[in-house]
């Protein structure tokens, strides 16, 4: 048998032999150490004066002259009286102890008559005590012994014994072992990602039969690190992988390693590998590794002394260790940038896959995966779901299928249904509906806004993305919504595209100051939104006269991990172009959005009386009102399906007058994230 086979290396290792003997050991110490103590205890009262001892007749005198003030009589065997001990207490002290002590307190020993008895019994005195047995006196004696020795058996020999479990194990690793028969993940529970499972499969077939690649003088690499947003699948990629091989899988978080003990981390890197090593062939996925693989020497005052240490130890156990071991090494994070050169050289993590967001069929497979355990209704169109979640992740998705169950279950459906998903879909995105109190003047401003924002988009986006729909019932902080949903994916900003978008954006402050000659916070949002979108165009994108020059890559929040101080790479005079730029595309593209509107206003007043009617509207009835002039198509009331519950009427100004435009925001527009 070789020494790659992995029943024999996957066989429970012993304890060492000397650790077996020194539990015993410890153990009677801690017994001699307490019964002395306890013996110390037992025989030197301390300070307690001793009474003074009578003889019995001594004793009946002192009662019978009415000296003695309480006492009792117990006998030293059951059922007789031969011998007895008499204990009692007189009025005034009267006696000397064997200290030479003043004291009250008496005691006697010996054979008590039954004349000596009635006389004292007579007295009403004395109280009666049962015989104490040699057995009861044993068992009150030694009853405390074992009670303490029981307490410190738990307490210190089983936490000793427990070393690898117990709340002394501060430099044991916290990798915890998948249980492959009750959470066995394999690639068909994996979608959207197909070429990261491509990649990645090699690891598999090394796993299986390392031979085949060792006869060829390959190496597997050492370390693979998946990189991507998060929520598409890395963690459940490294579980199927473990699951295709049929190997153990151990699972650790980078948060893990890193304790206040300066020390401890790189203790636990060191158990963790020789963990893998007892188990070999494994892998070991790191979850979040950006945790403790930050660039070292960076930041304020040289960075954390506990991470660089256990950055160390991983950097030296990497390696330490051969792959014909069999043990791989499998990594996630979506902060590669912050990662030190060290751990990415070859010979390390010199493997990355990079896990993306899903496309549309991406998608669509992985809302097959889900919806397996989940009863669909035949009018459910997944492709067409795919279509309209442009941007999300497959945990998203997931989510997406979940609350849409959750929404059929509260309808007492006994199947999804078409509708639950769109709702569930609008409030993941845009957030749940809620119905306000608001005037009629605010309402009317909230409609002739969205309508301002549904006209431009529909006159200026092509079929790429089509307006949905129009609401002006309040989701999330926004008091209305126009939402576009994409057609195809948008893997590229176009200018023109970005230039409708910036237009479409403005058209809500140019509709309130058309119709009312008065502006709201309302727009706060789009405002933002456009400049942002105007500043890539002219700083990243080299969309303006200034030329394809990258003005905005130091722009960003100086971070501690990389860079404690800012260099601008452009000088004043540059900084008052780019301002100018900006200024001006977004002044021409309010004048633009301003003629359209001028243009179309009679559509602009039908859509706002339309919103004021239905409060809320789809996309095929703006097109029929710009189209026709009125809408021709049946539209469905938004009645809320609970009577609301009054509320107070809202406060102008404020954040709850933001509106984080559809167009611009979740909906698939084309307006990016920050850089």
């Amino acid at each position: 048998m070789s020494d790659s086979d992995p029943n024999k290396q996957r066989k429970p290792l012993r304890p060492p032999t000397p650790d077996r003997f020194q539990m015993p050991k410890l153990f009677l110490v801690w017994i001699f150490i307490i019964g002395a103590i306890m013996a110390l205890w037992y025989f030197n009262p301390g300070n307690v004066s001793p009474p003074k001892e009578l003889k019995i007749a001594e004793i009946v005198e002192l009662t019978e002259a009415g000296e003695v003030k309480t006492g009792e009589i117990r006998s030293d065997t059951s059922g007789g009286r031969d011998w007895s001990i008499i204990n009692g207490e007189t009025h005034e002290p009267q006696f000397t102890n064997a200290k030479g002590e003043s004291t009250a307190v008496f005691t006697g020993k010996g054979r008590l008559t039954d004349t000596n008895l009635e006389k004292l019994q007579s007295t009403g005195l004395y109280s009666e005590r049962p015989a104490t047995t040699m057995w009861a006196q044993l068992a009150s004696n030694i009853i405390p012994f074992i009670i303490i020795i029981g307490l410190l058996y738990f307490l210190f020999v089983r936490q000793l014994r427990n070393a690898g479990k117990g709340a002394l194990s501060f430099g044991k690793s916290k990798a915890k072992m998948l249980q492959r028969d009750r959470e066995k993940v394999n690639f068909k529970n994996v979608a959207g990602c197909d070429e990261a499972k491509e990649e990645i499969a090699e690891v598999v077939d090394f796993l299986k039969d390392p031979k085949k690649f060792q006869k060829m003088g390959g190496k597997i690499p050492k370390g693979i690190l998946l990189v991507g947003p998060p929520g598409t699948g890395k963690t459940l990629l490294a579980k199927a992988v473990a699951g295709e091989a049929e190997v153990p899988f151990f699972s650790v978080s980078g948060s893990d390693f890193v304790e206040m003990f300066v020390g401890v981390g790189a203790s636990r890197v060191r158990d963790m590998f020789e963990q893998g090593r007892k188990n070999a062939p494994c892998i070991i996925f790191i979850d979040e590794i950006d945790a403790v693989g930050r660039q070292r020497g960076a930041g304020l005052g040289g960075g954390n002394d506990e991470r660089e240490q256990t950055l160390n130890s991983l950097l030296v156990e990497m390696d330490g260790f051969d792959t014909t071991e069999g043990v791989i090494i499998v990594a996630a994070t979506n902060r590669a940038d912050v990662l030190d050169n060290a751990l990415l050289r070859p010979g390390r993590f010199d493997r990355q896959i990079f896990v993306d967001l899903p496309d549309m069929v991406g998608r669509e497979q992985i809302l097959r995966v889900h919806a397996r355990k989940i009863a669909l209704s035949d009018d459910v169109d997944l492709a067409g779901i795919a279509r309209a979640t442009a941007g999300m992740s497959g945990a998203e998705l997931a989510n997406l299928l979940n609350e849409g169950a959750l929404m059929a279950a509260r309808r007492n459906k006994k199947k999804v249904e078409a509708i639950d998903i769109e709702d569930a879909r609008e409030k993941v995105l845009f957030g749940r509906e809620r119905r306000r109190v608001m005037d009629d003047d605010e309402k009317k401003m909230t409609a002739y806004h969205e309508a301002g924002h549904a006209l431009v988009g529909a006159l200026l986006n092509d079929d790429w993305l089509p307006i949905h729909k129009v609401t002006i019932l309040p989701r999330g902080r926004a008091l209305g919504m126009a939402m576009y949903v994409p057609r195809k994916e948008m893997l590229s900003y176009h200018k023109k595209r970005l230039l409708n978008t910036i237009a479409s954006g403005l058209a809500g402050r140019i509709a309130e100051e058309l119709v009312f000659d008065d502006v709201s916070n309302g727009a706060a949002n789009d405002i933002k939104q456009v400049t942002q979108t105007a500043k890539h165009m002219v700083c990243d994108w080299g969309m303006s006269p200034l030329g394809p020059i990258a003005y905005g890559e130091n722009q960003d929040t100086v971070f501690l991990g990389r860079d404690i101080t800012r260099h601008e790479s452009f000088s004043q005079e540059t900084a008052k172009l780019i301002d100018a730029e900006v200024k001006k595309i977004i002044k021409e593209q309010y004048q633009r959005a301003t003629d359209l509107m001028t243009e179309h206003r009679a559509a602009l007043d039908g859509i706002a009386e339309a919103l004021l009617e239905y409060e809320t509207i789809e996309g095929k009835h703006v097109m029929e009102i710009i189209e026709h002039g009125e809408i021709r198509s049946p539209v469905t009331s938004s009645l809320p399906e609970e009577e609301p519950k009054a509320e107070e009427p809202r406060k102008e100004g404020g954040k709850d007058k933001e509106e984080p435009e559809a167009d611009l925001g979740n909906a698939g527009s084309p307006a990016p994230s920050p850089a």
